[in-house]
């Protein structure tokens, strides 16, 4: 498979696994690939609704909103996903 198609089954297999958190935001933060092992390493962050905190105007114009971040991990060969890890971001 190649990146663009990797790309598109870690985010639908994120929506589809956090569908009941709804989810927002999502996006793309890193792409990496393992030859030997045929492993894609896929980073994704979004947000979840609870992560914006009261409404302020700085909510409304989505600053200091939290984000997570997961690495989704695909089998190349049998385009299976493997594994969802957080993915800590230090601040």
């Amino acid at each position: 498979m190649d990146v663009k198609e990797a790309i598109r089954l870690a985010k639908s297999h994120l929506q589809e696994i956090f569908a009941e958190e709804r989810i927002q935001n999502l996006g793309l933060e890193e792409v990496e690939y393992d030859d030997n092992n045929k492993i894609w390493s896929i980073t994704l962050g979004f947000s979840r609704p609870w992560d914006t905190g009261p409404d302020s105007i700085a909510t409304a114009l989505h600053f200091n909103r939290r984000r997570d971040y997961k690495i989704v991990r695909i089998c190349d060969p049998e385009k299976k996903v493997i594994s969802i890890k957080n993915r800590e971001v230090v601040e």
